[in-house]
């Protein structure tokens, strides 16, 4: 089931971050992580923190939950 979660938000991070245009070295920098991060993140293959969901929200102007929609 995680992994289900984990897909989900990969791919509405990815999604978003290419609808905004956005090279993964720039939402690197937006988070403060390894450019690395971000790929494996969009992978789903890892795990995020709260805060650092709150700040992908913050930044695309959306609620945090809906990431995870």
């Amino acid at each position: 089931m995680s992994q289900d979660i984990r897909q989900i938000l990969a791919n509405n991070i990815k999604n978003l971050r290419t609808q905004k245009k956005l090279k993964r070295e720039e939402l690197s920098l937006i988070l403060g992580v390894d450019n690395s991060y971000i790929s494996k993140l969009e992978k789903g293959k890892i795990n995020i923190t709260l805060d650092k969901i709150q700040l992908l929200a913050d930044y695309f102007e959306i609620e945090a939950y809906l990431l995870l929609k």
